[in-house]
């Protein structure tokens, strides 16, 4: 079980950090600015793999009724806004700055738990939180490759996330890597979500979050050396007081699993 767990863990990180760095080379050197047809084109391709995965039988899918289906819309109001908000962020802002903004929806959820569902909070969790917001507060202030629509799209992004508890002409060899690139996208983007579905269900919270902040250290590491980033001494402080927050959110995790 304990190996299981730990493959399990590995794949995860593989496919999170694979599917970052293919989503940013897309949107970013590939320079596609149509996040709407690569939205669509993901879900077209996780959509397919969903079916051959429930007729396979890997995947359980329960029919639901029409009121059932009702409820779901918000949430999948929300999931559009996800998709498309975070790849407006991405193409726009280096991968360390966006998962920096993106961990700011876990202080929305957990402003939520504590203020709506009256959870109790432990101590490092709202230090993780102040840490959180401060990084998030102070980046645009030093990052030296500030833009300004990609904070405001990752603003989005982040709370679409915490909210939910054409034709173009190619020059030949473009064309191969562009529609690679984006076939590798939406296979990568679907076995990213299956992994985590089965990371939760096998582990803890705790190990959960843990293996989550191994990949973001592990993809936002690597993300450097392959993607121009600028990142000065003061980028670099607020990017590691975000990972402290990140790493006290995750001790907190696992001290109350």
């Amino acid at each position: 079980m304990c190996m299981r767990r730990s493959l399990v863990g590995l794949i995860f990180c593989t496919c999170y950090l694979a599917s970052y760095l293919t989503n940013k080379y897309v949107l970013s050197v590939l320079k596609f600015t149509y996040p709407t047809l690569f939205q669509g084109w993901q879900t077209l391709i996780g959509g397919l793999l969903l079916h051959v995965s429930w007729k396979l039988g890997w995947v359980e899918i329960n029919s639901s009724s029409r009121s059932h289906v009702l409820a779901w819309l918000p949430a999948s109001v929300l999931f559009v806004g996800i998709i498309y908000a975070g790849s407006r962020a991405l193409s726009r802002l280096a991968i360390p700055v966006f998962l920096t903004l993106h961990n700011v929806a876990e202080v929305i959820i957990c402003g939520y738990q504590k203020c709506f569902r009256k959870e109790k909070t432990s101590p490092a969790k709202i230090c993780s939180a102040l840490f959180l917001l401060a990084t998030a507060g102070c980046l645009p202030f030093n990052d030296s490759q500030f833009d300004p629509d990609g904070y405001f799209w990752a603003i989005i992004h982040l709370f679409c996330v915490g909210d939910l508890v054409s034709v173009l002409d190619f020059p030949f060899l473009y064309f191969y890597r562009f529609h690679g690139s984006c076939c590798a996208s939406g296979f990568l983007g679907f076995f990213l979500m299956f992994s985590t579905v089965k990371l939760k269900n096998l582990l803890a919270p705790g190990q959960c979050a843990a293996w989550i902040f191994f990949a973001k250290i592990i993809t936002a590491g690597l993300s450097i050396l392959l993607f121009d980033a600028i990142l000065t001494s003061a980028t670099t402080g607020c990017l590691l007081l975000g990972a402290l927050g990140e790493a006290l959110l995750v001790f907190s995790e696992r001290k109350s699993s």
